[in-house]
Order: C-alpha cells, then sequence, then structure tokens
C-alpha cells in the first residue's frame, strides 16, 4: 500500500501561483498518479494526471494553467498552478490507481488518496 502525503497549499490572490507537492511512501509501484479537487458543497473533480511514460492529461480548465510532474527519484508528485482564480478554491488531493481509471480523472477508481492540501484564492 502506497502512503501520500500532499504539501504546498496556502493562500494567494487572484492570479497568484502555488506549487503543490505530494510524496508517496511505502510500495510505491504506480502508473498514473492523479490530482484531484473537492471545494465545499461539490463533487471531486480531477484537474491532473500523469502516467507512467510522463503522459499528462488535464480537464479543459485546468490547460495552459496547471502543470502536472513528477520526480521518480523523490517519490514526489507535483502540481504547478498558475492564474489562479476564486474557483479554483478547494482542497487538494494526490492520488493513484489503474491507469484506465487514473488516466481519465476518474476519481472512484482511484486506489490511494492522500489527505489532502487547502487552496484558497481572494479575489
Amino acid at each position: 500500500q502506497v502512503q501520500l502525503a500532499e504539501s504546498g497549499g496556502g493562500s494567494v490572490q487572484n492570479g497568484g501561483s502555488l506549487r503543490l507537492s505530494c510524496a508517496a511512501s511505502g510500495y510505491v509501484t504506480s502508473t498514473c498518479m492523479a490530482w484531484f479537487r473537492q471545494a465545499p458543497g461539490k463533487e471531486r473533480e480531477g484537474v491532473a494526471a500523469i502516467d507512467s511514460d510522463g503522459r499528462t492529461n488535464y480537464p479543459e480548465d485546468a490547460k495552459g494553467r496547471f502543470t502536472i510532474s513528477q520526480d521518480r527519484t523523490k517519490n514526489t508528485l507535483y502540481l504547478e498552478m498558475t492564474s489562479l482564480k476564486p474557483e479554483d478554491s478547494a482542497t487538494y488531493y494526490c492520488a493513484t490507481g489503474p491507469r484506465s481509471y487514473c488516466f481519465f480523472l476518474l476519481s472512484y477508481g482511484m486506489n490511494s488518496w492522500g489527505k489532502g492540501t487547502l487552496v484558497t484564492i481572494s479575489s
């Protein structure tokens, strides 16, 4: 079982940037990792995925603003977020799972989740 721990959340102003990190430990053999977010009262949604070949997938709203990357030597996943908007405010989670679910940001198919890090964007 892999353990995931997010960090890097915080409060920034509209238009600002943040970089989130996710440290993986334990039995790390993931073929795909992803970032999801959940705002109060809303469903969890995927914002970026990366597979073992480095291919990435983003929903339309994240394209051009968010960049997912990973450092396999450090077992760390990153999410660089720019041009942040108030509607990006949410708790952000990293997760891992089978590529068939993970790459397409299907949260119900993910195996392991971190506890989340809170991102707040003020207008």
